[in-house]
């Protein structure tokens, strides 16, 4: 599906914005590269790109890859979920991203990279210019280790990211300590967290309150579903709830 809508300059100009939504089309190695030869003709207009739900290859993936390093490309949202990268095309791609990131605001890999990906995708969150707003990453199999790197990255670069999706990973204690360091991070202006099944037991779960509690003004929506807090933890985020300075709107 292809959405064009007309928007207007600040000269008063106008230009339009083109959407490719293409999630689950049974698209092969053939067809991305007919897909994104035609994309690389004419790069600048285009805003978001999804592709999730197909079976691009690693071939395919390299051609995805050129069109973001193009200078040209100006692309705002890449969502390549469940499309069977492997960790050498998960390469390709975080490298094409680093070396044209200042455009990038939304990136979805989930089912994806993996622990190894992951210490990938970190030295494009370090990067000054990533100015990325919104990072999905369910269900990649992120260890302890993976979400160690990955947060190390974020609090290296935190004021530009409103969202964060960990969903169905296995980030561990140690790893739920860390992502509260982040939220504790005063230049931390997340707005949107997932943490749905991801273990997180009475104890991280405290942690996470705690951090949150510290810096409660930014944060609207919290996903914690499928973990286990305990009555402990939720007589925690009672507390959190109670502050006058937590904002936040939807709790699941």
């Amino acid at each position: 599906m292809v959405e064009r809508k007309r928007t207007t300059q600040s000269e008063g100009a106008a230009h339009l914005t083109i959407k490719r939504w293409l999630r689950g089309c049974s698209i092969g190695e053939e067809g991305c590269a007919a897909l994104i030869s035609a994309l690389r003709s004419n790069p600048s207009h285009l805003r978001e790109l999804d592709l999730s739900w197909n079976k691009p290859g690693d071939s395919g993936v390299n051609l995805i890859s050129a069109l973001l390093e193009d200078p040209h490309c100006k692309l705002q949202k890449l969502c390549v979920s469940s499309c069977r990268i492997t960790q050498k095309g998960c390469a390709a791609l975080i490298s094409a991203l680093r070396s044209n990131p200042s455009h990038l605001r939304e990136l979805n890999l989930s089912n994806t990279p993996g622990d190894s990906g992951v210490k990938l995708l970190s030295a494009l969150l370090e990067d000054p210019h990533c100015k990325l707003e919104k990072l999905q990453l369910r269900g990649c199999i992120i260890g302890e280790e993976g979400c160690a790197a990955l947060i190390s990255a974020l609090r290296s670069n935190p004021s530009h990211l409103r969202e964060l999706d960990l969903s169905y990973n296995k980030p561990g204690d140690s790893g739920v300590n860390l992502i509260s360091a982040l939220l504790e991070d005063p230049h931390c202006k997340l707005q949107k967290l997932l943490v749905s099944s991801c273990g997180i037991t009475q104890k991280g779960c405290a942690a996470l309150i705690s951090a949150l509690r510290s810096n409660p003004s930014h944060l609207r929506e919290l996903d914690l579903s499928g973990n286990k807090p305990g009555d402990s933890g939720v007589k925690l985020l009672y507390a959190l709830l109670e502050d006058p300075h937590c904002k936040l709107e939807k709790l699941q």
